[in-house]
């Protein structure tokens, strides 16, 4: 017993251990030298008056304030100017603001139409789901488009039209899911017109604005391809399978997308025309102009197949 209750004192030398960082402060301690002792079961304690002495020798680390480049909120001009200088959005920035706003909104509707889509007839899955596709792709890209125009200050044209040919091809698709869905007379090749003419359309539109082309010709080709797109859905199969082969569900959303193709499309020929062809627009009208043209445009065209699938469902 009388081994167990036996304690031994050692010395030994604990060097002060500074690392790169505090290496930069000027610290005088030297090596001390602290007693520990050995308790029975290995290990080593300090005591409670060697502990405090030994916390003296511990430097104290100089506090580093960061003063915050970002004026205080009362000045508004200064609070903009810096927003804008670091990326964020400008109070002042009614484009950018948009951009924002038509992003999470995008983000929304596609949460919104994929639990939707659980909640209707089989027949109009499809159609939720490729709703739900056209303003996720959506989504993403007006992301990209917002810190574009952040950072840049200029429009962005060709993420623009990378969305616009990834979304509108699908909304293409839609006219003939639900036709198809429908049981109506519709063949295949009715798709592949309604593509062809959106192909067309964007094609010539972005060659036209992005230089490539003479302006007025890029114009001009991408009217036609609008108007055959027109055509194919008032007066080509698609029209004539909707007026007389479908349910009044059916009709009501073909109607509705029929309607904002050829209402709410029309935004863009006459941007490119009155801000592109002419220069009467500034860009910052013409791109506010264009994200709600897109918000409606999506949206309400992937909305009006909810509302008649849902109708259709509970009927």
């Amino acid at each position: 017993m009388a081994l167990f209750q036996a304690s031994r004192r050692v010395l030994v030398p604990v060097p002060l251990k500074v690392s790169r960082f505090y290496s930069r402060c000027a610290i005088g301690a030297q090596p001390q030298q602290h007693t520990m002792r050995t308790s029975p079961s290995g290990g080593i304690h300090f005591s409670q008056a060697e502990a405090a002495r030994s916390s003296k020798d511990v430097p104290q680390l100089p506090t580093v304030v960061r003063q915050s480049k970002i004026p205080a909120a009362g000045n508004g001009r200064l609070a903009s100017e810096a927003a804008k200088e670091h990326g964020f959005l400008d109070p002042n920035d009614a484009v950018a603001i948009s951009f924002w706003i038509i992003s999470i909104s995008m983000v929304a509707a596609t949460v919104f139409f994929l639990m939707e889509s659980t909640a209707v007839k089989d027949h109009w899955k499809t159609s939720m789901n490729v709703g739900a596709l056209v303003t996720l792709v959506a989504a993403v890209h007006y992301f990209y488009m917002r810190e574009f125009w952040v950072q840049i200050g200029a429009s962005p044209i060709l993420y623009r039209y990378i969305d616009w040919s990834i979304t509108v091809p699908l909304q293409m698709i839609e006219f003939y899911l639900i036709l198809s869905a429908a049981k109506a007379n519709v063949t295949g090749m009715m798709f592949w017109r309604l593509l062809i003419g959106t192909i067309v359309m964007l094609a010539a539109g972005y060659c036209g604005e992005a230089g490539f082309v003479n302006a007025w010709l890029g114009f001009i080709v991408g009217m036609c391809g609008w108007g055959f797109i027109l055509f194919e859905i008032f007066a080509g199969e698609a029209g004539t399978s909707a007026g007389k082969d479908v349910d009044e569900y059916v009709s009501a959303s073909f109607s509705t997308m029929r309607f904002i193709v050829s209402i709410g499309w029309s935004i863009y020929p006459l941007g490119y025309f009155f801000g592109y062809l002419l220069g009467s627009v500034s860009p910052d009208i013409l791109n506010l102009v264009y994200n709600l043209a897109d918000l409606v445009n999506k949206i309400a065209f992937c909305l009006a197949i909810w509302a008649s699938a849902k109708k259709a469902s509970e009927a």
